[in-house]
């Protein structure tokens, strides 16, 4: 019986340790005496408060603990009184990170950050956020140039397409040496659902096999199954939501419109810098039946009237103000922004996922000879 003991404590000890983390964090902007937290991302992608530091002299803290729910995602997030800054790790357990980050988002520099360690999910999510951020900035350059130069647009529209397949391709590329880590259901964010049910199906598959009750892998198979329900042919769910005056919104009361859903939110960076050609577009057919109509997935109303106004929006909005549990969001089974759903006039789903050059062919051919 003794051995038997032995045997279980130490394989009870082995398991333990395996689940263990420790986080390094070094911060170069800092509030005094303000304390550096640590949240676990609960299945509702709620944030929930695990630990909290003071820094060192060295502006420095380290957390330790075991990963809850066979691991999953969680922030560091740095609490700055009016823009803190939020760092993503994913940890399922044995890893040593390092995070060094600015510790604030000023309203014309988001913060920068890295994250350092050795595993799988650290070192793919570092791979696809490269590709991302290569991609952010190429799209930054042919803003600032569009506005100096309008001529340019439909050039840029081109190559921007060309550099977002070459971008979401070499994401793809990446998936299978992702295995069932966590990694891999985070990466499902930048695939667009309209183009890549395949993939999400394939991951969702392995997904389905290893790990099917995980806290954060049941609800995103359950959310992909309702989305395949969400398709071109289906009628579109209502929303009924508040204005930015407080009024109540249906969006069958634009029946007899083309409608534009328009799924975004001011702290969206790509949504923000796709409004300019969504503004164009309004202009070009709004006078022959099309619609937008706007939902926020803002958890501050403030900043989403002004994003409103700074970015003259002049189409209709609504938001709950519920982030990703915003109820529509919820019922369109949005997992990333910015998304659109372009309705007929019956309110049933034409096409998904138009933007850019893309919409403006889809409305020219709708309205060819009207």
């Amino acid at each position: 019986m003794k051995r038997i003991t032995l045997f279980l404590f130490v394989l009870l000890s082995f398991v333990l340790k395996a689940q263990e983390y420790t986080i390094q964090v070094k911060v170069k902007q800092l509030v005094p005496q303000r304390k550096i937290y640590l949240e676990y991302l609960n299945g509702r992608g709620q944030p929930v408060k695990i630990d909290s530091q003071i820094p060192n002299p060295n502006q420095e803290v380290t957390f330790k603990g075991r990963v809850l729910e066979d691991g999953g995602f969680y922030l560091v997030n740095f609490y700055d009184i009016a823009n803190p800054q939020k760092v993503l790790l994913i940890l399922e357990g044995q890893e040593q990170v390092r995070v060094e980050a600015d510790g604030v988002n000023l309203p014309d520099k988001p913060g920068t950050y890295s994250v350092s360690g050795e595993s799988v999910n650290i070192n793919m999510m570092n791979q696809v956020m490269a590709i991302s951020r290569n991609l952010e900035k190429k799209v930054i350059a042919w803003n600032a140039e569009i506005q100096k130069t309008p001529s340019t647009q439909s050039r840029i529209q081109k190559e921007f397409e060309v550099a977002q397949n070459l971008a979401l391709n070499q994401i793809k590329s990446l998936i299978p040496q992702m295995g069932t880590n966590l990694v891999a259901l985070w990466t499902t964010n930048f695939l667009p659902v309209e183009s890549e049910m395949a993939t999400l199906e394939m991951i969702a598959d392995k997904f389905r096999a290893a790990r099917p009750n995980h806290a954060q892998i049941k609800p995103f198979l359950e959310n992909l199954k309702r989305l395949k329900g969400v398709s071109v042919g289906s009628e579109a769910p209502e929303i009924n939501l508040p204005s930015p005056t407080g009024e109540t919104v249906a969006l069958s009361s634009l029946r007899g419109k083309y409608v534009l859903i328009d799924f975004w939110a001011s702290w969206c960076g790509p949504c923000r810098r796709e409004n300019p050609n969504v503004i164009k577009t309004y202009a070009r057919f709004k006078d022959k039946g099309f619609e937008i109509f706007g939902v926020s997935l803002d958890q501050d109303k403030n900043a989403w009237l002004k994003a409103i106004e700074t970015d003259q929006l002049t189409w209709k909005h609504v938001s709950d103000l519920q982030y990703w549990n915003s109820v529509a969001a919820q019922a369109y089974q949005v997992s990333a922004i910015p998304m659109t759903f372009m309705l007929d006039r019956e309110g049933k789903i034409l096409a998904k996922g138009l933007r850019g050059a893309s919409l403006d062919k889809f409305l020219e051919d709708l309205f060819k000879g009207k």
